[in-house]
């Protein structure tokens, strides 16, 4: 049987990763979306978003991927995925309005055996409600993409949960033949549980992520080290080797936050408690707020003109977005201050009220405080010895630990970080003997 060709609507973070992967599997791709300037900006290899290796990946399979703004072109294609990424507001709520339109467009192009997959997230009972395409040729595939490692996993998927109308019936050949050229399991499921998969997924990783937020914030408090604490987890074998255990600045990227926010308003309409999800949309803010609880105590209280230096704009590393980024929620709160910013990616016109700089030095240079928001990896380069004739105060504020403590304990520097006691010159590290 030769290979399907395969169509991916909307060349946003999703449906462009995906379509790449797909090509870089062998198959012929056809990436479609409605705006045609994207789409010239594709065909010169002019990517629109940030992904490592994704350039690369790109130029090695061009030859099989055809980017067109005409979704009649979708009419070549065996399989097609309705792969754009679905818009979220500030609380987190999804609009599938825009969704509903590219399934009811993209069905009007579609050739008679032609299988139809949603593989962007939708709330429970979507698939199900679209009418335009049989439900034999109707399919939910989960996405587990992480921005900054979506390549990677795109490629190499752990498996496919595929929602299907009859789970008991085997896929569509040309289906099939798409997903066992990855190598991974696939698990069919009825449409709803497929849908409430990714969601469960995503609970699984806040839960973790609230339970190392919370044990980080008591050690910080009681003198124990984090760090020290997640080896003994990880070699239990009810937690394991690959569980979340780093605390971070709470929940951000947009993609958790709304899964969140999904469940509420399910649960609205029934009789679920879900009192833990409400728990862990209050602890994701507290935890967003300690660089600014920090900022204030050690450093605002004692000189409200300080310059505060913020490395980092991006919500994680290794992307562009700025989605809930704990960064810029800082930033907000430090309004009106002498402020200085870095970002290998995000632009620093970002922030308007704050100064950018060119490169992360610079951003230390004559500052009261220097904050590591974002753990990219060039911000592991600093040396201590430089940041000590460029700052003026002596306050790194490093949640992720990107530089080393006890160099900037012994330079005269008050190091605070997620997960242990602040250590300098005052406060020296606990012993651990």
């Amino acid at each position: 049987m030769s290979a399907p060709v395969i169509g991916f609507a909307g060349m946003t973070h999703l449906g462009l990763v995906s379509a790449v992967a797909t090509a870089a599997r062998g198959f012929d791709v056809i990436g479609y979306d409605a705006d045609e300037r994207l789409v010239r900006r594709l065909d010169c290899c002019e990517l629109p978003i940030l992904e490592p290796d994704l350039d690369r990946l790109l130029s090695a399979s061009r030859h099989r991927i055809c980017f067109s703004a005409d979704a009649r072109d979708l009419a070549r294609s065996d399989v097609v995925y309705i792969a754009a990424d679905v818009p979220t507001d500030g609380e987190g709520d999804s609009d599938l309005a825009p969704i509903a339109t590219l399934v009811e467009e993209v069905s009007n192009h579609l050739r008679d055996a032609a299988v139809l997959v949603v593989l962007c997230q939708v709330s429970p009972g979507f698939t199900r409600s679209i009418a335009t395409v049989p439900h034999n040729r109707l399919f939910y595939q989960v996405e587990t993409l992480v921005f900054g490692r979506a390549v990677e996993r795109a490629l190499n998927p752990e498996r496919f949960i595929v929602g299907c109308a009859e789970p008991a019936k085997p896929l569509p050949a040309r289906y099939r033949q798409t997903l066992e050229a990855f190598g991974c399991p696939i698990l069919p499921m009825r449409y709803e549980s497929a849908e409430l998969a990714k969601i469960s997924i995503n609970f699984c990783l806040v839960a973790s992520i609230t339970v190392a937020n919370v044990l980080a914030e008591l050690s910080e408090s009681i003198g124990a080290d984090w760090s020290e604490i997640v080896p003994a987890l990880r070699l239990d074998r009810r937690i394991g080797p690959h569980a979340y255990l780093n605390p971070g600045l709470g929940i951000a990227g947009g993609n958790l936050e709304r899964d969140l926010r999904t469940v509420l308003n399910l649960a609205d309409s029934g009789n679920t408690d879900v009192g833990v999800v409400r728990a862990w949309i209050a602890n994701s803010r507290h935890r967003r707020e300690w660089c600014w609880r920090v900022l204030q105590e050690r450093v605002l209280k004692i000189n409200r003109n300080a310059r505060i230096g913020v490395l980092g704009l991006a919500y994680k590393e290794h992307t562009r977005s700025t989605k809930n980024s704990p960064s810029l929620a800082l930033l907000a709160r430090l309004r009106g201050m002498d402020l200085r910013v870095h970002d290998p990616a995000v632009p620093a016109a970002m922030v308007p009220f704050a100064t950018g700089c060119p490169d992360p030095l610079g951003c230390a240079e004559g500052a009261d405080a220097l904050v590591l928001v974002t753990p990219w990896p060039e911000y592991r380069e600093l040396r201590i010895a430089d940041l000590a004739r460029a700052m003026t105060g002596r306050v790194i504020i490093d949640p992720y630990r990107l530089l080393n403590d006890e160099e900037a304990a012994a330079a005269g520097f008050e190091y605070h970080a997620l997960g242990m006691p602040p250590l300098g010159p005052a406060e020296p590290r606990p012993c651990s003997c």
